[in-house]
């Protein structure tokens, strides 16, 4: 069965709970989705890179490509440097990759940004904090 790729970006930090963070969310979404083939990259200090990580891409039957940054906002990495990686005109969310078996659509996702869900996390985190110190 021919799967989605699915790229999770995160930033890279020298503190190795960042990667960590990337790495188990991108291990919760291929639990929880059997429809992508996931993997995680980083756009500096810690690895793989994204350019690294499209590379084995390119060996993979998928159908498509997602790219999904972990970034809570908008900024260099996700207006210039990302879509620069990914061969995409700055503002463009869709291009092609290219496969050992031909090209694919490549599709580029906004960051967390103004979400709802992102309250609902800040109130969770509240809940907590809470729960163990009241």
């Amino acid at each position: 069965m021919t799967k989605t790729g699915f790229l999770l970006v995160g930033h890279g930090s020298k503190k190795p709970s960042n990667k960590e963070l990337i790495e188990n969310t991108a291990a919760l979404i291929a639990k929880k989705e059997d429809r992508f083939l996931v993997k995680s990259a980083f756009m500096s200090i810690n690895e793989p890179s994204v350019k690294d990580v499209l590379e084995t891409f390119k060996a993979d039957d998928i159908s498509s490509l997602v790219v999904v940054p972990l970034f809570l906002a908008r900024g260099i990495h996700i207006d210039v440097d990302i879509p620069g990686i990914l061969g995409l005109e700055q503002g463009s969310k869709k291009g092609t990759f290219a496969t050992e078996k031909g090209e694919v659509p490549l599709l580029y996702a906004a960051p967390i940004g103004n979400n709802p869900m992102l309250a609902d996390l800040m109130v969770s985190s509240a809940d907590v904090v809470i729960k163990e110190n009241l």
